[in-house]
């Protein structure tokens, strides 16, 4: 009997089962339908019928913002792995190997720089997926050099923040990240040169208290988590009960804290005409037709090792 059960039976499950991948379909965490995921990607990652706004990929942000999905990606500042030795349950670099391979990025941060609606923009997308988006030495420089090459290239510099706060593998080091980007934007702000910040959910901790507030125009996407402590810490500090929807999108806009809600859909269009309006620039060309071939190396980067061989498509 024990050889029907343990052998026969597990062998004939295995030829009956139907392989399905994990990520096939996905569970709308507002109405709890199901959808199937390719409907959902190609619909900017979000819920047609709830139009509940996903977690978006670094990749799939900067495709969705440049003109023809096509960016030059920056090349960033290498910084000191873990440079307090830092282990808890797991070493931290056992961690950042596993984000690493589970993003494909080097960090929670990915700098481009290319044409939107025909205009040169710098574009910086925090990944949640990347272990929360948690803000640390990489992340600091990584906003650090998109600004300084904002500024060199005279351009607009459009931040999507997305983050849980500071990474604590990191320590002070992490938290001295909040004054350097703090820096980095008075320097952005004193060349006259926008500075548009789109908060997705979730903007939190040491993020929303630096450079993720500090935008010329704040945005935030619909439903968007957005503040410093959490609402439970909140409530017991206080001892009072938190209205319904505090901390979201909607009721920080309605209370003054941020300029605009924008659907998704929206962004680009609405990005394209701030950056427009703020840098007084004239009308462009509809973001359809094929954005101007760059020839001059120079109109590209700003500086030789920022380059890479190939714009990433």
């Amino acid at each position: 009997m024990n050889w029907l059960t343990n052998v026969v039976r597990p062998k004939i499950r295995n030829i009956l089962r139907r392989e399905t991948p994990e990520n096939l379909w996905i569970k709308c965490p507002d109405s709890g339908q199901l959808v199937f995921y390719k409907d959902v990607e190609a619909n900017q990652f979000v819920i047609p019928g709830s139009n509940y706004h996903m977690r978006m990929g670094a990749v799939a942000r900067l495709k969705s913002i440049f003109d023809n999905e096509t960016w030059y990606d920056i090349a960033l500042p290498e910084v000191m792995a873990d440079p307090l030795k830092f282990r808890d349950e797991r070493k931290y670099v056992d961690r950042i190997k596993d984000a690493r391979a589970k993003t494909g990025l080097n960090d929670a941060i990915k700098v481009g720089y290319g044409k939107l609606e025909g205009a040169g923009v710098v574009v910086a997308v925090q990944d949640f997926d990347f272990m929360g988006g948690s803000l640390g030495m990489a992340a600091g420089e990584a906003i650090v050099r998109g600004l300084e090459l904002a500024v060199e290239k005279k351009s607009p510099f459009i931040m999507f923040a997305a983050s849980g706060g500071a990474r604590m593998q990191e320590g002070i080091l992490s938290l001295m990240q909040m004054p350097r980007t703090t820096v980095g934007v008075q320097m952005l702000r004193e060349a006259k040169l926008p500075y548009i910040v789109v908060l997705t959910n979730p903007t939190t901790g040491g993020v929303t208290a630096s450079y993720a507030m500090l935008g010329d125009v704040q945005i935030a996407e619909p439903g968007a988590l957005i503040g410093f402590a959490g609402a439970r810490v909140i409530e017991q500090t206080i001892r009072e009960k938190l209205p319904e929807g505090f901390q979201r999108a909607e009721y920080l806009l309605d209370h003054g804290m941020i300029d605009m809600v924008v659907h998704r859909h929206e962004m680009r269009p609405t990005l394209a005409r701030l950056c427009r309006i703020l840098t007084k620039s004239p009308a462009l060309e509809s973001a359809s037709k094929p954005a101007p071939e760059v020839t001059d190396p120079a109109q590209i980067v700003a500086v030789p090792e920022a380059a890479p061989a190939a714009p990433h498509a």
